[in-house]
């Protein structure tokens, strides 16, 4: 079975849809409350709306790779084909365009093990066998679900917010220049972090991330006009802030297309827009894109093959 999972830092990402933060709790006993637990050799793991701190090298321990586990199964769920026979599944993820070429083959090797292993989920049994592990570039397999608008280009720039950091990536003719691309520490944790300090500096309010969420998208909001003007005019500083050290870079999006994509991109598209700084933005609205383009050019060099 294929599965495509995006290992972000801020969530976790399934092609089929799936979400949830990247964050775990383990326990020695069953918790008492939950649906969403994972028993693996005699431990008990639940998601945690707590993240796991950044991790530059995700296989640094065990657990992407139990949050991996929780990816599987959901996505063996959702599509209506668990079996509690052997499944062998072709598991495809991806990594920074800064990190690829460093972090790949250990990558693949973290999640191919060379054996069967058994957990239990939503009080069915599971055993899978991760036969095959296929590593992309994230922000280029991003870009796939609007190739097709970029692929007669000289050359487009893709943008990937993520959690902690921003990537970005020059695609020239319809391919990848790696030569030209890098992982920014400019990813929306860092935003979160500097709006909670200041706001609770200034105004003694503890926020939460979801509560920054709800003022930046416009939604529904508990906190007074004073709360949601710093939060706004941060996420506009943030986005500046950002463009300024693309420049450094000799990245300039006042040229040409822009693909952005990732969950920071859609959080913070409004200010992206009114930044105007980018000269043709394309907008990836999809938060599991990456997961998505990891299938389709799985799939397309299958065919080429």
């Amino acid at each position: 079975m294929l599965i495509a999972v995006d290992h972000g830092n801020k969530q976790i990402k399934v092609a089929g849809g799936k979400v949830f933060t990247s964050g775990l709790h383990e326990s020695d006993t069953r918790p008492p409350f939950g649906e969403d637990i994972l028993k693996y050799q005699g431990k008990y793991y639940s998601l945690s709306e707590k993240r796991i701190p950044y991790l530059r090298e995700k296989f640094a321990d065990d657990r992407f790779y139990i949050l991996t586990l929780f990816a599987i199964a959901f996505e063996i769920e959702s599509t209506g084909k668990y079996t509690p026979e052997l499944m062998r599944i072709q598991l495809l993820t991806g990594l920074p365009p800064a990190h690829y070429g460093a972090q790949y083959k250990r990558f693949e090797k973290y999640f191919k093990r060379g054996s069967v292993e058994e957990f239990e989920f939503h009080k069915k049994t599971f055993k899978i066998y991760i036969d095959e592990v296929t590593t992309y570039p994230q922000a280029f397999a991003a870009a796939m679900p609007v190739y097709g608008s970029i692929a007669g280009l000289s050359k487009a720039v893709v943008i990937d917010i993520g959690g902690f950091t921003a990537d970005f990536l020059l695609i020239k003719n319809g391919q990848a220049d790696m030569s030209v691309c890098d992982s920014l520490e400019h990813g929306v944790i860092i935003l979160y972090n500097q709006i909670c300090a200041k706001v609770n500096s200034e105004l003694d309010i503890l926020l939460e991330e979801s509560d920054i969420d709800s003022i930046i998208k416009g939604g529904q909001s508990e906190y007074g006009a004073n709360v949601r003007q710093i939060v706004n005019e941060m996420a506009k500083v943030f986005i500046s802030d950002l463009f300024g050290k693309l420049r450094e870079r000799s990245v300039d999006l006042r040229s040409g297309k822009t693909v952005f994509v990732g969950g920071g991109a859609i959080l913070l598209r409004k200010q992206i827009e009114a930044s105007g700084k980018v000269a043709s933005p394309i907008f990836v609205d999809r938060i599991a894109a990456n997961a998505k383009g990891y299938e389709m050019l799985y799939k397309s060099s299958k065919l080429k093959g």
